[in-house]
């Protein structure tokens, strides 16, 4: 009886007018499937171009351009692309350019470019075993940014997850730096990545409104200033001389990862939509907390690389308490939902 009434819809809806159960299941399975194998390729490749012996590139500001610039030239061709199939028409992808609009989404897109550019220095520094603690420390920011600027409390059990977390990472540098593999330049940018993704999300909030709401539209404006801001920096660090002087500029495979890293930056945005949309933002936080764990073990067998127990230890602490905060989270939003709804009955039986 009680699987029957698992598979009524809440309102009361009868089963049958759902897809069935196997398809559904499959449905999931392949959406969560692809997120990983996009996070996870992304965060390979990434590795490959920015550190790799057999490259040498040593430009990793040039590489988020490119990713940047790829992106921003898919968001155009897709939109022109809809807007033949649409025979002109106004859809969800068409894109125009507002000077307005830009200059509006500008404070967003400097923390965007920090958020990029410490996440590739990081993962540059720091081997991709070593990754996910190395910029771990965004949810504890949440919870900072959030009282700091938002003036929002935080359950005792939402900061026990966070001293799990900080205690992870704690341990984690510890036995790094045990083992001769650390680097602190590293570990500073995987905590400056980490404070850009928290204010990249309360920015997000800010400047969506601009664009209508329109996540597509945020991605080619945030995108696009990012590619004009990156140019000067190209200059001041010497990274166009260094490209320059690069021995496989006219290399067709290097141009060819440099372009797929593009794509796999702008699917991934895609693809975390699509695996929210499919399950829940709860589902979709447990989800990447599991892609990290198995990023981490295929990292270690990848480059056969052998850690101890406490290193190990490190990782699970991390993942564990960011596991914990999510589902501390997701009980506490789905509590506060569930208040108004009490509160209407209590009052409706009271007579008021």
């Amino acid at each position: 009886m009680a699987l029957s009434g698992a598979l009524l819809e809440p309102d009361g809806e009868d089963r049958d007018s759902r897809p069935p159960f196997l398809v559904r299941a499959m449905k999931i399975f392949l959406v969560v499937s692809l997120y990983w194998f996009t996070s996870i390729t992304m965060v390979f490749l990434n590795k490959y171009l920015l550190d790799s012996p057999s490259l040498k590139l040593g430009a990793p500001l040039f590489v988020t351009f490119y990713q940047c610039l790829v992106t921003v030239l898919l968001c155009k061709g897709l939109s022109f692309a809809g807007s033949l199939w649409s025979r002109g028409e106004p859809t969800v992808l068409a894109l125009r350019f507002d000077l307005k609009v830009q200059r509006s989404i500008l404070p967003l897109s400097l923390v965007f470019i920090g958020m990029i550019t410490f996440n590739n220095l990081c993962l540059m520094y720091l081997g991709v075993a070593f990754y996910t603690v190395g910029r771990c420390l965004s949810t504890v920011f949440n919870v900072l940014l959030s009282y700091v600027l938002l003036k929002q409390t935080t359950s005792v059990y939402a900061l026990l997850a966070c001293g799990v977390i900080l205690g992870g990472f704690c341990l984690g540098i510890d036995q790094e730096d045990a083992e001769g593999t650390l680097s602190w330049l590293g570990i500073v940018f995987g905590v400056l990545a980490s404070l850009c993704v928290s204010l990249n999300a309360i920015y997000t909030k800010k400047v969506l409104p601009v664009v209508d709401n329109s996540v597509w539209r945020l991605t080619y404006y945030n995108n696009l200033n990012a590619c004009v801001l990156f140019l000067p920096l190209l200059l001041l660090f010497g990274e166009v001389k260094t490209l320059y002087h690069f021995d496989k500029v006219t290399d067709v495979y290097f141009w060819s990862m440099m372009t797929l890293s593009g794509f796999m930056g702008f699917a991934i945005g895609y693809v975390t939509g699509l695996q929210i949309k499919v399950t829940s933002p709860l589902t979709h936080n447990i989800s990447g907390t599991a892609k990290a764990c198995a990023q981490t073990v295929l990292a270690v067998f990848h480059y056969e690389q052998t850690k101890s127990f406490l290193w190990w230890t490190s990782n699970m602490m991390v993942l564990g308490g960011s596991f914990f905060y999510t589902w501390v989270k997701g009980l506490e939003m789905k509590k506060a939902q569930d208040e108004p709804t009490t509160k209407s009955v209590v009052k409706g039986e009271s007579g008021v």
